[in-house]
């Protein structure tokens, strides 16, 4: 059995619920994190707490008083290991404006919900068979100021992973108004062309992952020469090899981009430079 912790209180999966008009149904009005535990400790947990809060101060979300980090911490903790999966999991942590309207509020604080999963440890290691991926069709991402949040407002994701279904492929690549690739379904992008890497900026509308932080600090330490540039159509298909970077899979290998394949060999080196 499976409980998720709704505002500090626990629930069984087949009974947890939330209000019918929380403005995270209505409007995507909210924030998640998806975390990796392991040994019952969060795994970049300063990067996630610096993205999660800069996104609350940017939303005007209210918090009660006693919602601090390290309340939130033992919050997930505590829902971790009432799963009894202290070992190995994966925590969604998701933030909400609470109920009501866009100009009315019938309760002011944020509110929250805490589930978690069990991840197994493939999951998290480079891939030797390569994602097979290809461009969304008929769907663009604005480079606004809210499109570096890891919002709950997932139209275009939700849409490019049922075109990749519906193409029998791993994922989708998502592109902005530009028609420039700057993410996955899923995670960010990075791509290495003559030994040097690159990775769309935030500027290009892309999520600001977690992982793709944690990344470009790693690889930046070990002497690697980083570049974030645009990626459009032309660039990212003369690339020798392309990466995604996602807090829970970590790096993964991409194989192919329609008929455009690349190559895993030098991803290695570049793994192999990454402490996690």
């Amino acid at each position: 059995m499976i409980y998720i912790n709704i505002n500090g209180r626990f629930f069984k999966s087949t009974s947890a619920a939330v209000p019918y008009n929380n403005r995270s149904f209505r409007f995507g009005f909210g924030l998640f994190e998806t975390m990796l535990v392991l040994d019952e400790q969060i795994q970049l947990k300063e990067l996630h707490w610096e993205r999660l809060f800069a996104g609350i101060k940017q939303l005007n979300l209210a918090l009660p008083e006693l919602m601090t980090k390290d309340w939130i911490e033992e919050e997930i903790l505590r829902t971790v290991k009432k799963n009894k999966l202290q070992k190995q999991a994966r925590v969604r942590f998701q933030i909400y404006a609470g109920r009501g309207g866009l100009f009315d509020g019938q309760y002011p604080w944020a509110e929250f919900v805490i589930e978690c999963q069990p991840v197994e440890t493939h999951i998290m290691q480079l891939n030797e068979k390569g994602l097979d991926m290809d461009y969304t069709e008929g769907i663009r991402k604005s480079a606004d100021d809210i499109a570096n949040l890891k919002s709950s407002n997932a139209m275009v994701y939700a849409v490019a992973a049922r075109q990749a279904i519906a193409k029998n492929i791993d994922n989708c690549i998502i592109v902005n108004t530009d028609d420039n690739a700057i993410e996955t379904t899923i995670a960010n992008i990075f791509c290495i062309k003559d030994d040097k890497i690159y990775t769309p900026p935030l500027s290009e509308g892309c999520v600001a992952g977690v992982m793709r932080k944690h990344v470009l600090q790693q690889l930046g330490q070990n002497g690697f020469t980083v570049e974030e540039r645009p990626f459009d159509r032309p660039f990212l298909k003369n690339a020798d090899s392309v990466f995604a970077t996602n807090a829970i899979r970590r790096v993964k290998w991409i194989s192919n981009i329609g008929e455009t394949e690349y190559k895993l060999d030098k991803i290695f080196e570049v793994y192999e430079n990454i402490s996690f």
